[in-house]
């Protein structure tokens, strides 16, 4: 259920700028803050962020294209905006996104994934409980790239003359989001005390993954009465995930005092919202936490008089971890020897990210 105590300020939204370009105890006193978000709740909205808001509404344009013209959909069904189809990528017919298409498996996450290849499962490892889940898979669609340097995971790109300019655009969005990841773990080395230089060289190989995301529109009632979903009810298993929305919503997070009860986190203009995943929840010894959240409902469509469509919605998380061969062990500030034992064996980072990525497709 959708919990009718909260509201959408309690997730905290933080002016980054001040870490940016202020004094050093207006960093310390942003750092706090960020740190009571994921103390408390798990999320943040970080405003004046760094990543130009012009860039991020560009690459929406290219997210728009690559999906919603293939659909063949009618302005009955999408609204009013319809100027979104003189955007870019997933506009794309079914057959040219294919030419770039997600292997087989979870082991290399690059490419184009059509509706219903993936079902998003919940620490979920065994073969026939994942088998039911994707039963009712997510119905979205997806393109994922990576750092264009990782030859561990190549990345998958259209050919350029099927949609010129995306890959360049795409490798350097990848890297104003990369920067942004690199300044938060500044920010927490700075609440831990961890030792210079910090948790920032932890990610050095900026092993990170950028999605863009569709949900295309569908009947209300296949949602409320679970004949389709979207994305379910999970956490994240990096260290850190940056979320840029459209205005549509329909994201919300778990109730931090109350398990299966949710709310609305809807998106604030020119933010961006920065959540905990599972590896940096088990590196802080469960200091800040790894928030279940889903996609649903937008919030202007809970009420059964509402429309009978729920619109398309658009997104484009990106997703940090550690280098692969780092050790996910208590930081410095999580654990103590009296009060905070350390609750985790340690576990390397690539190792953990494989086993739940494989449940994604397998």
């Amino acid at each position: 259920m959708v919990s009718p105590n909260l509201n959408d300020s309690d997730i905290p939204v933080v002016d980054f700028d001040k870490f940016l370009q202020g004094s050093e105890s207006e960093k310390e006193d942003v750092a706090k803050q960020i740190d009571k978000a994921f103390r408390e709740v798990g999320f943040v909205y970080l405003r004046n962020h760094g990543v130009d808001n012009g860039l991020v509404d560009e690459c929406f344009e290219w997210v728009c294209i690559l999906f919603q013209l293939s659909l063949h959909t009618s302005s009955d069904v999408y609204g009013a905006d319809r100027s979104r189809q003189s955007k870019k990528f997933f506009a794309l017919p079914t057959e040219t996104k294919m030419l770039a298409p997600h292997p087989p498996g979870g082991s290399h996450h690059r490419g184009y994934s059509a509706p219903g290849l993936e079902k998003v499962s919940q620490h979920q490892y065994d073969a026939g409980e994942i088998a039911k889940l994707r039963e009712t898979p997510d119905y979205k669609e997806s393109f994922e790239s990576g750092n264009p340097h990782d030859a561990a995971q190549p990345n998958i790109w259209l050919p350029e003359s099927k949609l010129p300019g995306f890959k360049p655009f795409m490798e350097s969005y990848f890297t104003h989001c990369s920067n942004l990841v690199h300044l938060i773990l500044t920010a927490l080395s700075l609440a831990l005390r961890v030792p210079a230089p910090g948790l920032s060289p932890t990610h050095s190989k900026s092993l990170f993954q950028l999605r863009l995301l569709h949900y295309p529109a569908m009947e209300r009632a296949q949602l409320v009465n679970e004949a389709r979903s979207r994305i379910n009810a999970h956490s994240d298993f990096g260290t850190l995930t940056l979320l840029f929305q459209d205005r549509v919503g329909g994201l919300e997070v778990e109730d931090p005092n109350e398990k299966g009860s949710f709310r609305p986190a809807p998106p604030i203009d020119d933010a961006v919202l920065v959540n905990i995943g599972d590896l940096m929840a088990r590196w802080s010894n469960d200091r800040w936490r790894s928030t279940v959240h889903r996609v649903g409902l937008p919030p202007n469509l809970t009420s059964p008089a509402t429309k009978k469509i729920v619109p398309e919605r658009y997104s484009i998380p990106f997703f940090a971890t550690a280098d692969m061969d780092t050790v996910i062990d208590a930081l410095p500030g999580c654990w103590d020897e009296v009060g905070r034992p350390k609750k985790y064996e340690p576990v390397t980072a690539w190792g953990y990210v494989q086993m739940r990525m494989a449940a994604l497709y397998e």
